[in-house]
C-alpha cells in the first residue's frame, strides 16, 4: 500500500487514479469510521446502489466493523438487488457471522449463484440442508460451480444416512 500512496500524488493523473483506485478497495484502519458512517447514510437515504461495495470494504476490518452488522443485516433482508445479497452475507460473515444460520440455509435457494455457493459452503448440518445440497447437486439446470461446490460439500459430510 505505500506504493498506491505515493502514485495517489503522482502527477501523472494516469498514475494518481490507479493509486487512488487501489486505496479505495483496500482501505487502511483510518477509514473504519468513514466506512461505518457511510454505510449508515446508505442506508437512511435508502440507497440501494452502492452499499454492496461499502459492505465489501467494510468486511476487510473484521470484528473491528461489529458496529455495521445491524446495517448490514437490515440490507441482506431488504434489498431489491438480489445480486447484491451475497455481498451483504460475505460481509457479515467477516464481521460477525452470529445468527447467520437461518441467512445461510435461505441462501441455498436464492436466485444468485454467489449466494447459493455460500449456503453450500456455510449452512449448518442438518437433514434440511443436507437434502437441499443434494438437490442442488443433481440437478442438470444448476451451473456447474454450484453442482461441483454441493458435491464436494456432501461427500465432504458424507456419512451412512446421507445422500
Amino acid at each position: 500500500m505505500p506504493a498506491a500512496r505515493v502514485w495517489a500524488s503522482d502527477e501523472r493523473e494516469w498514475l494518481a487514479r490507479m493509486g487512488t483506485d487501489i486505496l479505495a478497495e483496500h482501505p487502511g484502519p483510518e477509514a473504519l469510521p468513514g466506512l461505518l458512517a457511510e454505510l449508515t447514510d446508505q442506508w437512511e437515504a435508502r440507497a440501494w446502489c452502492g452499499p454492496d461495495t461499502t459492505a465489501k470494504q467494510l468486511a476487510r476490518f473484521g470484528p473491528d466493523a461489529a458496529d455495521a452488522a445491524p446495517v448490514l443485516r437490515a440490507y441482506w433482508l431488504h434489498t431489491p438487488h438480489s445480486y447484491e445479497r451475497a455481498d451483504y452475507l460475505r460481509a457479515l460473515t467477516a464481521i460477525d457471522p452470529t445468527g447467520l444460520d437461518d441467512a445461510y440455509i435461505e441462501s441455498l435457494w436464492d436466485c444468485e449463484e454467489r449466494a447459493r455457493l455460500l449456503g453450500i459452503a456455510m449452512a449448518p448440518q442438518r437433514p434440511q440442508t443436507t437434502e437441499r445440497i443434494a438437490v442442488l447437486r443433481d440437478d442438470p439446470m444448476e451451473t456447474t460451480e454450484v453442482r461441483a461446490a454441493a458435491a464436494v460439500r456432501l461427500t465432504a459430510t458424507a456419512g451412512p444416512d446421507l445422500p
